[in-house]
């Protein structure tokens, strides 16, 4: 990557799943309202910043362009999905826990 936030490299935005790419996203665009206005203002110092955080708003809009055409794959988010399995698990042991007192009873 030539210019931008080694960070927010194609590689690394393309292991992102939807919502942690839109959170980049909207931290880039409130990052670039700020250095707007700096220079607006007269306080900025490095005008290349401007450019690098402008490419890298680009970037993750190619990536959700790409996914959303099919060429990228999706990607799940799998810290999430542990905790859900997790309590579906303990929902069923509850639930077949109370189907074999239920039918303990019936007896």
């Amino acid at each position: 990557m030539a210019v931008g936030t080694k960070d927010l490299a194609i590689d690394q935005l393309a292991s992102f799943d939807r919502d942690k790419l839109l959170e980049e996203l909207r931290k880039a665009k409130e990052e670039l309202f700020n250095l707007r206005f700096q220079s607006a203002t007269g306080q900025l110092e490095n005008h290349g910043r401007l450019r690098a955080v402008k490419r890298d708003i680009a970037r993750i809009y190619t990536v959700l362009r790409e996914r959303d055409l099919g060429i990228r794959p999706e990607v799940e988010a799998v810290a999430e999905e542990a905790p859900k399995e997790k309590k579906a698990k303990k929902a069923s042991k509850k639930k077949e826990a109370a189907d074999e007192g239920a039918s303990e009873d019936a007896k």
